[in-house]
């Protein structure tokens, strides 16, 4: 006989993975932006109406985006020309609250981007999504970023060595 409240815990911790399992895809998909970008794999991480939207200082720089397809053709337009040189997104500060076959999720972001024009940026934002599981699969039904901070840096990868002690460099020259 299965507990209900043990299976609906496990449904819960079950759902919460599935849950940052998606939004590390969305980030390893926008940090590598490009010719290969896999356009289609990142149009299912988005419900068929999700909302994808800019707050704050965002809401002038981004707009919002209604529907899979325009989120998808907005992210796109990254590509041609290439906005970036690279970008690298660092999520923490979670919190995933489930209930049922929807959720919602929070993270503080940081982003750094060397951009093609020659610029730099550190950047910060807060992440407020809600997520739809429909026929066992979440998706991201609504992506709201918020700006926090933006600073103006150098760029951020530069050819000199990577210091090591001296006995690792040597190991490294063989």
């Amino acid at each position: 006989m299965s507990d209900p409240v043990i299976l609906e815990r496990l449904d819960r911790l079950e759902s919460e993975g599935a849950i940052r399992r998606l939004i590390a895809r969305y980030f390893a998909i926008c940090d590598d932006l490009g010719p290969s970008t896999p356009f289609e794999e990142l149009g299912e991480l988005f419900t068929q109406d999700a909302l994808w939207e800019g707050k704050g200082r965002y809401a002038k720089a981004f707009g919002q985006y209604q529907g899979r397809n325009a989120i998808v053709e907005m992210i796109r337009s990254y590509c041609e020309p290439a906005h970036f040189a690279m970008t690298a997104h660092f999520l923490s500060n979670e919190d995933v609250q489930v209930e049922g076959d929807s959720a919602k999720g929070n993270w503080m972001m940081l982003q750094t981007s060397d951009y093609a024009c020659g610029t730099s940026d550190f950047r910060s934002a807060r992440l407020t999504m809600r997520f739809a599981r429909s026929e066992g699969v979440w998706r991201i039904a609504q992506f709201r970023t918020e700006n926090i901070f933006s600073r103006q840096v150098e760029p951020w990868n530069d050819e000199e060595n990577i210091a090591v002690p001296e006995q690792v460099a040597d190991g490294a020259k063989q």
